[in-house]
Parts: C-alpha cells; structure tokens; sequence
C-alpha cells in the first residue's frame, strides 16, 4: 500500500499548501483552506487493467516534418451546439458545460445524445437509470445507439467503456465521480482534478471525445478548482432564466474554434428546440407604434442578429437620476447621454433613464450605439421611431458616428427580416450599392434628431 498522506487545498481556487492557513496567497479568499487525504496508487491509468509490453517514450519533433491531416468533426445533430463548437466535436476532445441549476444541461447533453449518429455512453451519478428513461421518453423515445451508465466510480466507468467502445461518452457531472486512487470524498478539489486527468488520458489515447457537465458556485463560475479549466479543451456557458423559455449557449473558451458564436434554444415540454432565426424571437410583433424603442443589427461571432432595445425617460422624483440598463454596459449608456447632453444639446442630467435589450441577452457590441440613442431620444421626446428602420452604427465622444465591421452582413440581415431603411455611418466602405433597402449615411448624431423627428 502507497503511504497515505494529507494536504490542504483551497476549496475556491485550488492552491496547495503543507499546512493550514488562515487566508490563502493565491485568491486572498479567508477560511477556504481544508485538510484532504489522498492516496496515490503505484499505477495510475484509465484502463481497467494494466497491459505489459514495452511503450514507446515520444521524442521531439520538428513542426515541418510532423504531417497535418484534414481536421475532423464529428457533427453531433444540433445545428446550435455544432456552431458554438466551432463546426462539431473533435476526436479526442474533452468538453466542459456549465450552467445555473435547472437551466437545462442535462436535458441539452441527454437530447445530443439520443440524436447522435454515434454509439454513445451517457454517463449519469445524479439520476437513476429510471429518471433518465422518463426523460428520454419525452424527448426522443426511438433512439437505439444510447446507452445508459449509472455510475461515479472511474473504474468501473472504464471498465465498461472497454467493454462497448462507444463512439461519444457523456458524463453528467463531474462533481459526481471519485476514484480508488484518491481518498478524498467526491467533489472534492483533488477528486474533480484526478477524475478530469484520467477522462483527459482515456480521450486522448483513444481519440473519443468526452463531453462532461459541471456545477457552478453561487458566484456564476464553475465549481472546483480553476485548473479544470484549464485541463479541458472547450468551456460552453448555459445561461437564460428559468422563468423565461429561451436559453443561451455560449463558448468561454475554445481551442478549436471562435469564442463569439451563440447558440439560442427555446424550453418546450419535448426538450430544447433549435432557435434557426433569433431575430424573430428578438424583436416583438407589436402591431402599435411606440415611442422608446429602436431596432439594431448587431453580430455574435459570424451570425447577424436583429435586437429591440427599449427605453424609458421620466422626470427624476429623487434628487440623483436613476441609470438603469439590463443586457447593456451602465457605463457606456452614462457616456451615450452625455454625448447627447453635450454634442446634441438635450438636458437628460435631470430624467431617469431605464435601458433594456429585449429577450434576455446581453450585448457588448458597439454597433447598437446608435440604437441605444435612438430609443432615448424617441422615448424622451415621446414619438414612435418608423418600425421599418434599423440601426448599425457606433457613437463617439465627439458625437460623430463611426463605422463598424462586417456592415454587409448586417445590411443582407436587415433585407432579409424586411426591414425598408437602415441608418449607418457616412464612412462606411461598401462594395457595392444595389442593395433592395434605403441606406441612409449620417455623420453626426444630430444628422440622426434631425432624420427621426424632423
């Protein structure tokens, strides 16, 4: 038997320490500091059994001589995930979802995996073989290439992963899994490490990807060490609010592909549905005209998005003016007014202003300037913009209005949803000028008061 030692870990960030201390040096969190036994057997390997033979050590090699294959992906039947993923799954991968409780994490991964072409092994130490047979059945109950493990042990989880040679291998959670090798109680910061460096050697030497869901803190990040995400090769974010239908899957890292796309789903009593045009479910079919509301063409990645911004201006009751804004950076909604009480001459210091980006994303893209000023003014001086109008500009200090990346895109997204005018900036470079909408070119944004209300 190997000699059993004990060492202190920092349950927030992972640190390492000989003994027990108050704070830890790393992540200056007080109290998080706790005493783990492990236990590190001789041999440690993701194969049930040792094989005997002699293994080659690798050398170095020069990056010219080392031949470069056409890179593979393994679609996984969901138009969404595949585009967060960068174009679908790569052999020998190890994927990390994360996501609020009930957000939906388990119902996405189990609906990949009933889909899936593959023969794949679902992996659950959070439900019974039953619990996820009720959920099937709801969701796609002819699917004949899952198998289901209920299972936290490594071992055995290899063990039988040797035994079906699945295609895909679905573990749901992280948190759930201990192995022999460390003595720890699962979940704990050396059990997770441990657990995620024995699924990381299992999917590298068999070129198997390996999609695991994790837990998040309290905090909004993923629970356990920050090492784990480090160890895998892509993070996905599943976010939305439990009481709105819609869901958003983004990529926080990504070694195979963009960071910026976005995945829309919607919550349906059969599972999650693939949202094909987020447009539609961004922008409201309101058949009346209302003032405070402006319609952008913004981009996430290399989709182009149409959103309605709102926004309401009051008379302050309070002495100090209220700034508000949901899905829209604060600080830049307090410069955009002061453009407009500066280079436009509209007295807003005294007004409450509400911001609000409708459909419950967040954006950060500074096309929608234009949009965001659009909306307060209309809604301060109480006239409906035209809803056959859009926006795709940026707004400086100076009060001019600056161009944007990739405007063709946004225009063609803009024809497309029918819209008859888009405004944006006077020195944008376009290729060509036959396009079905009006292109209005403003330099200024009082080019922009003057177009809107006369």
């Amino acid at each position: 038997m190997a000699k059993t030692k004990t060492t202190f870990f920092c349950q927030n960030c992972g640190s390492q320490y000989a003994k027990w201390q108050g704070q830890c040096t790393s992540c200056k969190e007080w109290n998080t500091i706790a005493e783990e036994v492990i236990q590190k057997a001789e041999k440690s390997s993701w194969k049930p059994e040792e094989t005997t033979g002699v293994k080659r050590v690798a050398k170095p090699q020069k990056i010219a001589d080392i031949s470069a294959n056409a890179e593979m992906r393994m679609h996984t039947a969901n138009n969404e995930l595949d585009r967060v993923l960068g174009g679908g799954l790569v052999p020998g991968s190890l994927t990390l979802l994360g996501g609020e409780p009930g957000i939906g994490k388990s119902t996405l991964m189990l609906q990949v995996a009933l889909a899936l072409p593959y023969k794949t092994l679902y992996v659950s130490g959070e439900e019974s073989a039953q619990q996820i047979k009720m959920r099937a059945e709801r969701i796609n109950p002819g699917s004949e290439s899952c198998f289901i493990l209920t299972e936290t042990k490594t071992q055995n989880i290899f063990r039988q992963i040797a035994e079906i040679e699945p295609d895909i291998v679905v573990v749901d959670s992280i948190q759930t899994l201990h192995t022999d090798y460390i003595e720890s109680s699962a979940g704990s910061i050396s059990q997770i490490r441990e657990c995620t460096a024995e699924l990381i050697k299992f999917a590298k030497e068999t070129a198997t990807p390996v999609i695991l869901i994790g837990h998040i803190t309290k905090d909004g990040n993923i629970a356990g060490p920050k090492i784990l995400e480090h160890m895998v090769d892509t993070v996905l974010q599943f976010e939305g609010d439990r009481n709105h239908v819609y869901r958003i899957l983004r990529a926080n890292k990504n070694r195979f592909g963009s960071t910026n796309e976005l995945g829309i789903y919607e919550m349906q009593g059969s599972g999650l549905r693939e949202v094909d045009n987020p447009s539609e479910i961004l922008i409201s079919r309101n058949e009346e005209n209302l003032s405070g509301t402006a319609i952008s063409a913004t981009l996430e990645g290399m989709r182009p998005l149409m959103i309605e911004i709102q926004a309401l201006v009051s008379s302050a009751v309070y002495g100090t003016p209220q700034r508000s804004a949901t899905g829209f950076n604060v600080k830049r909604l307090n410069m955009l007014l002061a453009v407009l009480e500066k280079r436009a001459g509209f007295k807003l210091g005294a007004k409450d202003v509400f911001l609000n980006i409708t459909g419950g994303i967040s954006v950060d893209d500074p096309a929608i300037d234009l949009a965001v000023i659009a909306a307060v003014l209309s809604s301060n001086v109480d006239i409906a913009i035209d809803k056959t109008v859009c926006f795709a500009a940026e707004v400086g200090l100076a009060g001019e209005v600056r161009p944007v990346t990739r405007v063709e895109q946004r225009i063609h997204e803009a024809e497309k949803l029918g819209f008859g005018s888009i405004v944006i900036s006077k020195y944008c470079k376009l290729p060509k000028d036959n396009y079905t909408i009006n292109i209005i070119r403003v330099s200024k944004v009082n080019d922009v008061v003057h177009h809107l209300f006369g």
